[in-house]
């Protein structure tokens, strides 16, 4: 069984990992990540991205685009 990792980059989540193995589902391409709190519900989206220089990564996704989906 084979293990990938995708790092987690910006907003809450950043610097964290994500594990997958050859045995689970594919990653997915967009992870949604809801912050609640006392205050209103607060909505993240990071979107899979691949680079020869980092690996797998989410990339938290700008509001402008966030606005668009």
């Amino acid at each position: 069984m084979h293990t990938f990792l995708a790092r987690f980059v910006g907003g809450p989540l950043d610097g964290r990992w994500q594990t997958f193995t050859s045995a689970s589902p594919a990653a997915l391409a967009t992870v949604t990540h809801v912050h609640l709190h006392q205050g209103p519900k607060i909505v993240h989206h990071y979107d899979l991205r691949h680079s020869e220089e980092h690996g797998w990564e989410y990339h938290l996704r700008q509001e402008s685009e966030t606005e668009d989906c």
